[in-house]
């Protein structure tokens, strides 16, 4: 049912125990390369074209969205899934990773992308996850990187049905809550898209998930002109979309 699997099926406990390793592994080669670790380097000058040091990718935007798609199918009509062969795929990554998707979506244990869109493996996905799916400092670096160094054509804005980050933001809209700790901060970019919904649907929670989604699509190429220059080129795609933990239906919404 996944993208390159073994034919023995898993149970749902071990489903998660693989999403696990691939979610470990979407966020630790950062810095795992040495080629990418002088990149990073905060000294050392960077030869202009330091940024295409790794390959271009082999998919189009398109092609990759038809992925997730397709992906997604796959886990609506069949939630069981298979398992690839991670010791030989950890081993052909070692040279260097190639996602052909970034997602940013909420850190909400029922939201696991990497089964979401039909068990794709390791090195596919280039996760961002946060309460809320909001598009901070870390996330737009994150995506940039993504975007400009490891080449995927692809980023997705995807909030969820019932997330608790929004609906505490539209309970401060809505009802002057007040939030303790750092979570008042953290929702502080949801509270104008709530503001913006606020009565004009009735469902208000589910109606600002989708409308953070669409903002934080948006915003990425008004706040990156890195990202905007791909998307302008062509080599990048934006879109948004809204995932149902009840169903596990994707629901592509701008851009799609």
């Amino acid at each position: 049912m996944c993208l390159d699997c073994l034919p023995t099926r898993l149970s749902r406990r071990n489903m998660m125990k693989f999403a696990g390793l691939s979610l470990a592994a979407a966020s630790m080669p950062i810095t795992a390369s040495a080629s990418e670790s002088k990149h990073a380097a905060p000294n050392e000058e960077k030869p202009a074209d330091a940024h295409k040091a790794e390959a271009a990718p082999a998919i189009s935007p398109e092609e990759a969205l038809a992925r997730l798609k397709e992906g997604n199918a796959r886990f609506v009509n069949d939630a069981d899934a298979c398992a690839a062969n991670l010791a030989s795929r950890r081993e052909e990554l070692v040279a260097g990773q190639h996602p052909w998707a970034i997602i940013l979506t909420c850190s909400d244990s029922r939201v696991t992308p990497e089964l979401v869109f039909g068990g794709v493996t390791l090195g596919e996905l280039f996760v961002i996850r946060n309460a809320g799916n909001v598009l901070d400092t870390s996330a737009l670096g994150t995506i940039e990187y993504g975007a400009e160094h490891l080449h995927a054509p692809l980023i997705v804005v995807m909030g969820h049905k019932k997330c608790g980050a929004v609906a505490a933001a539209c309970d401060v809209v809505q009802k002057g809550t007040q939030l303790e700790g750092s979570i008042g901060k953290m929702v502080q970019p949801i509270l104008p898209v709530a503001l913006h919904t606020l009565f004009k649907s009735p469902d208000f929670v589910a109606e600002t998930v989708a409308n953070n989604a669409i903002s934080g699509a948006h915003r990425i190429p008004d706040e990156s002109h890195i990202v905007s220059h791909l998307v302008e080129s062509g080599k990048v795609k934006i879109v948004s979309a809204v995932y149902d933990i009840e169903s596990g239906k994707v629901d592509f919404l701008e851009g799609a």
